[in-house]
């Protein structure tokens, strides 16, 4: 197959799209950079905020577009909400593209628009879109609004991915964000403070691993008509507190932890457990990685790197 991904050089889309091409996949990828960590996956680079809807910069056919691109760090965007609508305009220019060519579309959500969800319900269905927590699950609830009216008034195929907390592999890019695992497996190998925002909160984080094998096996329903028009969570399936988190870094790195907690900040999702049993049954997902395991092995491959110093 010849698969497109947008934001080709972020974590999921480096990790896809090297499992892809290992597989005989072509693979050919859009980012606003350069990859960090390979030069492995084609890449053009294009800043696809902006232009006409539509006019990507490539040729040929695709079987598939997996689009990943997007501002996704919560609070940041809560401090700069235009980026939560340069989020839409991309997902829009997308879309239109796989409506004009007739090209098939995953799209990668987030378990953001399920909100802060006190009653705890998070399967498919349930989500809540009336109330958006913060601009970036409003941007992800705007884009698959889109997708969803466009599967209906263009007949296009496409599934939506509702992704909770990837980490791993190729997750530590200081130059464009740092996420909370390895920003504190850093600051905890270096003995440096830490800030946990919400000690009690609890999160379902996915190695990244399994989100791949995830959205390979949604690519390969989708492609062969088995499954279209569908929302599926693509996650662990079980919650762990950031308490949790820290415990389990301390403990792989053999570190006293300094941490400060403070409340959790404007817009952040403070309880999220995904019910994985609609991508168990059409996808035939099983998450093999537990944080447990998955602490560990990101502590390794941050060594490997040469990503921590004193470790």
């Amino acid at each position: 197959m010849r698969i497109l991904i947008t934001g080709s050089s972020g974590q999921i889309g480096t990790n896809l799209g090297l499992r892809l091409l290992e597989r005989g996949d072509e693979v050919v990828g859009i980012d606003y950079r350069a990859n960090t960590w390979t030069n492995r996956i084609p890449t053009i680079q294009h800043n696809l905020c902006g232009g006409k809807p539509g006019a990507l910069p490539v040729t040929g056919r695709f079987d598939a577009v997996v689009h990943l691109a997007a501002h996704a760090k919560v609070f940041e965007l809560v401090q700069h909400p235009e980026r939560a609508m340069e989020n839409v305009a991309i997902a829009f220019s997308v879309l239109d593209y796989c409506r004009q060519q007739r090209t098939p579309l995953l799209f990668g959500s987030s378990r953001e628009v399920y909100g802060d969800i006190h009653r705890h319900v998070t399967d498919e269905a349930q989500a809540d879109f009336v109330v958006a927590e913060s601009p970036y699950s409003a941007s992800k609830i705007a884009g698959e609004a889109f997708i969803y009216s466009y599967a209906e008034c263009y007949d296009l195929p496409c599934l939506v991915f509702r992704f909770s907390n990837v980490y791993g592999r190729y997750d530590c890019d200081l130059d464009r964000l740092e996420r909370v695992i390895p920003l504190f497996i850093r600051r905890i190998a270096d003995g440096e403070p830490i800030v946990v925002f919400g000690p009690e909160k609890v999160l379902d984080f996915t190695w990244v691993d399994d989100c791949t094998d995830g959205v390979i096996s949604g690519i390969d329903a989708l492609v062969s008509g088995r499954l279209q028009r569908e929302t599926v969570n693509v996650a662990y399936g079980r919650g762990s507190t950031l308490m949790d988190l820290v415990n389990l870094i301390a403990l792989a790195l053999r570190r006293e932890p300094n941490a400060r907690y403070e409340s959790s900040r404007s817009g952040e999702v403070t309880h999220y457990v995904a019910d994985i049993t609609k991508a168990r049954q059409l996808l035939g997902y099983r998450p093999q990685v537990p944080l447990t395991a998955g602490i560990p092995r990101t502590i390794q491959w941050q060594r490997e790197a040469g990503l921590l110093r004193n470790v």
